[in-house]
């Protein structure tokens, strides 16, 4: 199985990296995992509703750009579909299952995703009801999907 894991905006400081880095590792043996970044645009702090949506806009266009029509899209949403770690594990063996090899998780900016990247989603999902800042977010998916992984392969990890 092929998952990548396309961001707004780049990881700046070390800590995500390295962590990054290991679930990457830890990952090798179960799939391929690929960690694609597309440049976020500029956001003054104070951003009405109208420049926010131009934001979204061209963030959306450098994401879509970057998915193949085969892949099965999955956005991160704070509105989106909630598992726990073994219904998320079940999700995961079920996709690869029905030849879905190809997984492509979307992690918006600081100003969330454009509608036109939500509507090409296949699955919604959401970890919680807050909000996490996107760079710690990459290292929560990844540890999950390890954590995923590991379950459907009767693996010790996930108590």
């Amino acid at each position: 199985m092929n998952i990548t894991i396309l961001a707004v905006g780049k990881i700046k400081e070390v800590f995500y990296r390295e962590a990054l880095s290991e679930y990457r590792k830890r990952l090798g043996r179960y799939c391929r995992l690929e960690i694609v970044e597309v440049s976020d645009e500029p956001a003054p702090e104070r951003v009405s509703p109208a420049q926010e949506n131009i934001i979204k806009q061209k963030e959306a266009q450098r994401i879509l750009k970057r998915l193949r029509d085969n892949s099965f899209v999955i956005t991160l949403e704070i509105a989106g579909k909630k598992y726990d770690s073994e219904k998320f594990a079940k999700k995961l063996e079920n996709l690869a299952l029905a030849g879905e090899s190809q997984l492509v998780f979307i992690i918006g900016g600081s100003l969330g995703l454009h509608s036109s990247v939500s509507q090409r989603a296949d699955l919604k999902l959401s970890f919680s009801d807050m909000t996490f800042p996107h760079q710690l977010m990459r290292v929560i998916l990844a540890e999950q999907i390890y954590r995923a992984f590991r379950i459907i392969n009767g693996e010790p990890y996930h108590k």
